[in-house]
């Protein structure tokens, strides 16, 4: 049954490999769990007893809260599959709540501290590559693995933009800046990819497909050098990205378009990200902060 499920993600939902994977992972650790606690492998027996003991197992074994919400959403979404096509009557997971927790607050790299990397530490940096990768990160909000997936045929360097195929293999455009058009030409210069790979945009020096994980390597090594920031990875390129082009006024359905949001809510976590500059900006223009200094 979960092949099925599986299936059905990939032709009917059409979700990424990185999403089903996701899938995959997660129901088969709650299908080693219920094989241990109850010597059987078929999960769709289950009922809400044994998901809350799943939850519990997790929690004991030091799994954060968010990642016990996405196994538990995984569950979620197998159960309403069962239902879908009659296997089963009720979902085992319904009336199960999701952990609350407090998300961590993600701070974004200043524009002032991009504006070091690319003022400074680039003057000292001939890798294009790595150059590639942070600025594409930066001036277009795309994810890593939208990066790493890039193919040749969706960069449209003389046109200026970049067809990026999203969550759900959902496509979008994005224009680029001329500068970073500038950049990418350069490193087409360089590129010498495998025969196999020549669909790929970005390879490594081996002409291989890059990975994720080079992917975070390279940013985290060159956010380290401009900030002490905790998150220097690539999603924070991506929240940097989202937060300064709103701060000098984007329209906010326009972002939400280029990050290929799903929903108005994901973008609007952005608008909250610099709470010390609107507090300024309060303070500045509202007439009753102004009497009050005033006093």
């Amino acid at each position: 049954m979960l092949n099925k499920f599986l299936d059905y993600l990939q032709l009917e939902k059409r979700y990424s490999p990185h999403t089903i994977t996701s899938y995959k992972k997660d129901l088969e650790d709650f299908s080693h769990f219920y094989l241990k606690t109850e010597s059987s492998d078929d999960i769709s027996k289950a009922d809400k007893k044994i998901i809350r003991n799943f939850i519990v197992e997790l929690s004991e074994n030091g799994i954060s809260k968010r990642s016990i919400n996405r196994k538990l959403s995984s569950l979620r979404s197998f159960y309403l599959f069962l239902l879908k096509i009659g296997e089963i009557k009720v979902s085992p997971t319904e009336s199960i709540s999701s952990l609350k927790f407090y998300a961590e607050k993600q701070i974004p790299i200043s524009k002032e501290e991009m504006q070091v990397l690319s003022d400074n530490i680039f003057d000292y940096i001939h890798d294009v590559l790595e150059k590639s990768i942070i600025e594409v990160l930066y001036q277009t909000g795309i994810r890593k693995a939208e990066l790493c997936g890039m193919i040749f045929e969706n960069v449209n360097i003389d046109g200026n933009e970049m067809k990026v195929i999203g969550k759900g293999n959902k496509e979008r455009v994005i224009p680029i800046s001329q500068n970073l058009s500038d950049l990418l030409k350069s490193y087409l210069d360089v590129r010498k990819p495998m025969v196999e790979y020549e669909s790929c945009f970005f390879v490594n020096k081996k002409g291989k497909k890059l990975s994720e994980k080079f992917v975070y390597v390279v940013v985290n090594k060159y956010l380290s050098l401009i900030t002490t920031k905790e998150k220097r990875s690539p999603h924070i390129l991506r929240h940097s990205f989202a937060t300064h082009v709103l701060d000098n006024g984007a329209e906010i359905s326009k972002v939400k378009k280029i990050l290929g949001h799903s929903s108005l809510a994901s973008t609007q976590v952005y608008t909250n990200a610099n709470i010390e500059q609107l507090k300024k900006v309060f303070n500045l223009a509202h007439p009753r902060a102004s009497k009050k200094e005033e006093l």
